[in-house]
């Protein structure tokens, strides 16, 4: 764990990743892999790729999968330049990896190239918050969160979604998190609708969760 995934897994990234990995099916790309905090949240039925920049992080990455007793591909590649013919995934996947990459928009376009036409793009990240104080606060931390560690804290990851293609059939938003499950803009169905949000509030809001109808 470094010294910027720590606060983040304190602040819910730990247990909360599983809801929206565990939806994980067929064959599996995590994009941004790290060290394999997530691998602990797939289905055991899932054939699991994951793809990092940095080859030390994979190295933790294996041994943390021989310690689970995973099986998972772990491979040194780029986001926004993925190494996969189009289609080749059922589902990709990423936690808290878009606030660090330089292009989100364009490593996006990469998730909804490799995904098949049938599949799905789930993500967990945080994003700005909508609060005007908090929002303005993280607009000023971002770009020392940016230097010191890699993180912008105040990416427009929803709005990133839609403008690389893909379609946002489901989000749950928790204060600064959003639990996303995106398809292709062929499986669009309709508009995104609003269900009853469960019971519960956090620094930036109640939970809200959206869906398809």
């Amino acid at each position: 764990m470094t010294g910027y995934t720590a606060p983040m897994e304190a602040l819910g990234g730990r247990r909360a990743r599983q809801r929206p990995l565990g939806r994980a099916r067929g064959r599996v790309l995590e994009l941004g892999v790290g060290t394999g905090l997530s691998l602990p949240s797939y289905p055991p039925n899932v054939d699991l790729t994951g793809i990092d920049i940095a080859p030390r992080m994979l190295a933790r990455a294996r041994r943390r999968a021989d310690s689970l007793g995973l099986t998972a591909a772990l491979e040194v590649a780029d986001i926004e330049a993925l190494p996969y013919p189009d289609g080749s995934f059922d589902t990709v996947t990423a936690a808290c990896v878009f606030c660090s990459v330089d292009d989100p928009v364009r490593g996006l376009r990469e998730a909804a190239r490799v995904v098949r036409p049938a599949g799905q793009v789930l993500l967990y990240e945080h994003v700005r918050p909508h609060n005007p104080v908090l929002g303005k606060l993280t607009d000023l931390v971002s770009p020392l969160t940016h230097r010191l560690f890699g993180p912008e804290l105040n990416r427009p990851t929803e709005r990133n979604v839609e403008a690389a293609g893909l379609h946002i059939a489901e989000v749950r938003r928790r204060g600064i998190w959003r639990e996303i499950v995106a398809t292709s803009r062929a499986q669009r169905r309709g508009p995104v609708a609003r269900v009853k949000p469960p019971q519960g509030r956090c620094d930036d809001g109640p939970d809200r969760r959206w869906r398809l109808p």
